[in-house]
């Protein structure tokens, strides 16, 4: 592409340069100059390996792995830093695989007299779980002052005085720099540390309760911080280094240079997706010596702005609430590409890449968007890759869009956007609460019975198919259990995705919702004829809690509900109100029906069917528990104290379809959606897979600059017309106003001799 050359201002203006002007003006059109004036980015960056997607609300305020614990961190944590695991990118249910780990650990189970179990001991015989794993060779740092050293081998910046760093406002304007290979005492590092009082740490609660002596230890790191507080202000950070590698406990060793062993209380299954978290990542000792020199923190020059991992990216720019920029990672030590997914992968593309070494891309540029329209518009332009690389709303707004204009259907298909879509491991369901005497658990065995055959007959009335299309634009699916597809457990041919209570087979195979006739038939066997109650005669009137203000949107789906309780002749009182009422009326097990939701905290049945575990009620526990329904059931209360041990297997899988089978006869939920996301991206990106659990995607995703080059330059084409319009519009302005110049100039000049010829 061509520079387009404006000449410099401050010219004589005459007649003869109105023309040259003009033709100046003209110029452009004629010589077919196609710069993309209104690129945001630098000039030429778009045809660099450069991933552009912004960011909206704020620079992220913790990238310190010990406390980053949110969504607009994770898309830089994830990168920068390696936790011990990861997830196969493409492969649903999702797996398990080695980070820096050479693999996923083997558990090994000992009693409490310390014996070894085998691996099929029931869990209740556990004493304690040991981890052993190990570490890939050859992982370095990267690059960082923290590890410069000078001629002698001493590191070079560990021994700053507070004027040393007077003019240093971030990790770049130390010259020198440093690498070391990663070793398994860097996690036993990040594992005490989970313990520091200095930060806080998300984790360190849950991992206190699981890791041997991690509680204990806990205490004790206070009290070392406190002696090294003695004599400093509340207020001074400039603390003294707290160095973790003094203070050792069991629960986190390491025997040698390449193993890491950690001791964990009982049996835990879902230990090891901890283990592919931030808060498992690596931090070298040399980082935070370095961080906590004097004036150091003043200058936020700290791991929360300035991170230390062995990922594939490393953060280069940090402008607070204007840019960030991550940058290959020299020494990354490379992963590839994985060869297999789950079906229909190849025909989307995503094996295209088959074995190459990741990441593609050499770095990623996030700018700052406050307003959602420049947004759009700067993506739609193409300048940015993605609209929103960390999160799946934005594209399912997008394929909204299309289906409410015809023009932006249009639109977004010329220019190939790709909006690929997921089920995300959420769910959004009615349940009854188990303590209403109405719809609960009852007191009797009669009235339980005909309590669960009301709670049927409302489930079967509850359209749920018709609430997705209608209110989520069709970007969901209908639920027939609480759990999600792509986790484990879930069987396109098992109970999770067939509720025989709510739906019949139809002749293709497919689930059919059974008619209103059966839910009114269920209603008069449940005491409820055409929805009156067969003692009093009084109409059926249901309670229903839902957390939110009845705005205009919110008061239309309000009304659908009330359609669907009608068919049944049923009337539902609407209890609107603010999130924090809410959860306190959840709290103490006073609602009857309410609306809630579920996002995975991790991808395993055991963190969605631990919502109806009977220990975990949410009114007996005093609000600790996620058991919003206060559901209790024996049987399902045995069968999940067995499932929460076993690994994933035939075992596993059967307990799970039972425990579904109880749920769906118990009625418990009306089951609800699981909402469809979507990703956003541009023709010119590849392998984006949506998802919501695997967070170091970036490393995978592949530009084609040379194409987003054209396209940017086809989709913002200068208009010149209007320039020589301006030009014509200034010439007949000024040639005007220089006649009359002139002429005023010789009306002058001529009264001016007049005059002096008329003098003596």
């Amino acid at each position: 592409m061509k520079i387009c050359r404006i000449p410099p201002a401050g010219s004589l203006v005459s007649a003869g340069a109105l023309a040259t002007l003009f033709a100046l003006g003209a110029a452009p059109a004629m010589t077919g100059c196609s710069e993309v004036s209104n690129n945001p980015h630098p000039f030429g960056s778009e045809q660099t390996n450069t991933l552009f997607v912004p960011f909206r609300a704020r620079s992220p305020k913790y990238l310190d792995p010990t406390s980053s614990y949110s969504n607009d961190e994770a898309v830089f944590t994830f990168q920068i830093y390696e936790p011990l695991y990861q997830y196969h990118y493409l492969k649903r249910p999702y797996e398990l695989m080695g980070r820096a780990a050479e693999e996923v650990a083997r558990p090994h189970y000992f009693d409490a007299s310390g014996n070894a179990l085998p691996d099929d001991a029931p869990g209740e015989r556990v004493a304690q779980t040991v981890y052993g794993i190990k570490i890939r060779h050859g992982i370095k740092f990267a690059p960082h002052p923290a590890f410069a050293r000078d001629a002698r081998g001493d590191y070079r910046y560990h021994s700053l005085k507070r004027e040393d760093v007077a003019d240093k406002y971030k990790v770049t304007d130390f010259k020198e720099t440093g690498t070391r290979e990663l070793t398994a005492d860097d996690y036993v590092y990040a594992i005490r540390r989970l313990a520091t009082p200095r930060i806080k740490s998300p984790a360190f609660s849950t991992m206190a309760d699981h890791i041997v002596g991690l509680k204990e230890y806990g205490r004790r790191i206070v009290a070392v911080d406190r002696a090294m507080r003695k004599g400093l202000a509340p207020t001074d950070r400039d603390l003294p280094f707290l160095d973790f590698r003094r203070y050792g406990f069991a629960g986190a060793e390491a025997p040698d240079r390449y193993t890491l062993r950690i001791r964990v209380i009982g049996k835990y299954p879902q230990f090891k997706y901890w283990l592919a978290m931030p808060f498992f990542a690596p931090i070298p000792w040399e980082a935070e010596k370095f961080y906590s020199q004097p004036g150091m923190a003043e200058k936020n020059l700290t791991l929360n702005y300035w991170p230390v991992g062995t990922g594939p990216y490393m953060l280069t720019e940090y402008i607070e609430n204007r840019r960030h920029v991550l940058t290959r990672n020299p020494d990354s030590h490379g992963q590839s590409y994985p060869c297999e997914g789950e079906p229909g992968d190849k025909e989307k593309g995503y094996l295209a890449d088959c074995g190459k070494t990741i990441p593609f891309v050499d770095k990623v540029v996030f700018d700052i968007e406050k307003e959602g329209v420049p947004l759009q518009a700067k993506f739609l332009q193409g300048y940015y890759d993605s609209p929103a690389i960390e999160r799946l709303d934005y594209g399912t707004g997008l394929i909204v869009a299309m289906g409410d204009s015809k023009d932006k259907e249009r639109e977004y298909r010329e220019k190939g956007i790709k909006l690929p879509t997921t089920v995300e491991a959420t769910n959004w369901y009615i349940g009854f609460n188990w303590l209403d005497p109405v719809l609960g658990r009852g007191d009797t065995p009669e009235q339980a019975e005909r309590n669960r055959k009301l709670r049927q007959a409302l489930s079967i009335a509850i359209d749920w198919e018709e609430r997705v299309a209608i209110f989520e634009r069709g970007q969901g699916v209908a639920a027939h259990g609480p759990l999600p597809p792509s986790l484990f457990g879930y069987r396109a041919d098992g109970p999770a995705a067939f509720n025989p209570v709510v739906y019949t087979r139809g002749t293709d195979g497919k689930p059919v919702r059974r008619p209103i006739t059966e839910a009114k038939k269920l209603l008069a066997e449940a005491g409820y004829p055409d929805g009156r109650d067969a003692r009093t005669g009084k109409p059926l009137v249901i309670n229903f809690d839902y957390q939110s203000s009845p705005t205009p949107g919110v008061r239309a789906l309000l009304d659908w509900y009330q359609k669907q309780f009608a068919k049944i002749n049923v009337q539902l009182e609407i209890r609107a109100t603010d999130y924090n009422r809410f959860q306190d009326k959840m709290n103490k097990g006073v609602v009857q029906m309410y609306f809630w939701g579920w996002l995975a905290d991790y991808p395993d049945a055991e963190n969605f069917l631990f919502m109806l575990y009977g220990p975990n009620s949410k009114a007996l526990t005093g609000g600790n528990g996620e058991n919003n329904s206060n559901y209790q059931n024996a049987e399902y209360d045995r069968l999940f104290d067995r499932m929460k041990f076993l690994d994933d297997g035939p075992e596993k899988q059967k307990l799970i379809d039972r425990m579904i089978e109880i749920l769906q006869r118990d009625a418990v939920w009306s089951f609800g959606y699981f909402p469809t996301s979507a990703a956003a991206y541009h023709q010119w990106v590849y392998n984006g897979k949506p998802t919501q659990i695997i967070r170091n995607h970036i490393g995978y995703l592949r530009l084609d600059p040379e194409l987003r080059a054209r396209r940017l330059a086809e989709w913002n084409k200068p208009i010149w017309w209007p320039v020589p319009l301006m030009f014509l519009l200034l010439i007949a302005a000024v040639i005007p106003a220089w006649f009359g110049w002139r002429r005023r100039e010789r009306e002058t000049a001529a009264r001016t001799l007049a005059r002096e010829g008329a003098r003596p």
